[in-house]
């Protein structure tokens, strides 16, 4: 039943939008709950006292949030169109590398930003990104043929990165030092599954715009 799942976000939360594209993956029904972070529904609150944000899974009731947790979860339960492997060692990379991305990519990008591209964090952001560039070696996506949550955890620096790159005229992401990681972007955001849920760049652009203080 469509009323046993309900998914509490924002259309332009790089979480929330990672847990729409497995459930459009896995083919799972669910109802969009829309949140203001400045206005947080008593929902919210109730199903996640502890960060008092978004994503926030609500299954039979049950109330699992923060993004990765919620993608594991969700797999554990559907079983179609696995977004983890099953091998024990593979996984453990994979979570890694979702981790990693959370942990150490994200915010040497959002420092970048903030430091209006000075040279120290965008060097630092471009030894973070080089990692993912050669796990990308001879690969398609993180999963190989397949989408898995490496690509879905990084799917901030597909379409994300893009809009804030644009909104502060700060090139991070160049073709010429990573030839992997723009390929896998592109084919990445040209997946429908993952097309069909992310927001319009121009929403991200005036987003980051108001977020860094860009006239």
């Amino acid at each position: 039943m469509a009323d046993e799942v309900k998914l509490y976000g924002f259309d332009e939360s790089p979480f929330a939008c990672r847990i729409r594209i497995v459930l459009n993956l896995k083919g799972i029904k669910y109802d969009f709950v829309v949140e203001d972070l400045f206005n947080k529904s008593a929902d919210l609150l109730k199903n996640n006292p502890v960060n008092k944000t978004v994503p926030v899974l609500l299954h039979k009731g049950n109330p699992i949030s923060e993004s990765l947790v919620i993608i594991e979860y969700l797999d554990d339960v559907w079983k179609e169109v696995p977004i983890l492997p099953e091998d024990a060692y593979r996984k453990g990379q994979d979570r890694f590398w979702a981790k990693f991305i959370d942990d150490k990519c994200t915010p040497a990008l959002l420092k970048t930003f903030s430091c209006r591209g000075e040279e120290q964090a965008l060097s630092e952001a471009h030894e973070q990104l080089q990692f993912l560039e050669n796990e990308l070696e001879g690969k398609k996506f993180f999963g190989g043929d397949n989408i898995n949550v490496v690509d879905i955890a990084a799917t901030t620096i597909a379409f994300w990165l893009g809009a804030a790159e644009e909104a502060l005229g700060i090139k991070v992401l160049t073709k010429d030092k990573f030839p992997k990681i723009t390929e896998w972007s592109a084919n990445y955001i040209n997946c429908q599954v993952v097309k069909d849920n992310l927001p319009t760049k121009e929403n991200l652009v005036a987003g980051f715009k108001k977020l860094f203080g860009v006239a």
